[in-house]
């Protein structure tokens, strides 16, 4: 697949156009030597702003082009910086230098919280215990206070799997729950207090 490479520059102010001029055609001495190693390669060159991109089909390439364009900056003393060569990720749609984007939800329990819960009203302390215990052996880690319990869940597909078979109710949880409603502390047991 084409275009899998990349290297980005950021130039200061008005340098981007000259930058691109110096890659298109006047390239220093240096430049001019690694460049012949490129001549036969087709590289997309584009520009967004201060930003410029140069595209390789292979690792190989984009190095070379890497050292065409490291040459290039040192003649403009600092008014530009090149990324390392960076490689797009195509399971996940992204370029490897990019931070993941990841859902809101495994967010949250990367932080240790469960985005999501599930309330269950029991009908005794003891239903809530042996309940307790039973979640316990499956892997989650139920929450009980008197005869309630409080039951994360990763994601609202699972949370509403698990209501459903222990008919509660489901929540958001975690951090969200104190983000909507600071100050109430029970709002957890269906919003006493206000």
């Amino acid at each position: 697949m084409a275009d899998d490479w990349r290297i980005r520059i950021e130039v200061e102010g008005s340098h981007a156009g000259g930058l691109l001029d110096r890659l298109g055609a006047e390239l220093d001495e240096e430049a001019r030597e690694l460049a012949r190693a490129l001549e036969q390669k087709r590289l997309a060159v584009s520009r967004d702003g201060d930003e410029i991109f140069v595209y390789a089909s292979t690792r190989a390439e984009a190095e070379s082009a890497h050292a065409v364009v490291e040459s290039q900056l040192r003649s403009l003393g600092g008014a530009a910086k090149a990324s390392r060569v960076e490689h797009w990720l195509e399971d996940e749609e992204r370029w490897d230098d990019e931070p993941r984007e990841g859902t809101w939800e495994e967010e949250e329990v990367d932080h240790g919280y469960a985005p999501w819960e599930v309330r269950v009203r029991c009908e005794s302390r003891d239903a809530a215990r042996s309940l307790a215990e039973a979640l316990e052996s499956e892997g989650y880690r139920p929450v009980r206070r008197s005869h309630f319990l409080i039951v994360g869940a990763a994601s609202k597909e699972d949370a509403d799997a698990l209501a459903q078979r222990l008919h509660g109710s489901v929540e958001l949880g975690g951090e969200v729950v104190w983000e909507a409603t600071p100050a109430n502390p029970f709002a957890i047991f269906g919003g006493l207090g206000g």
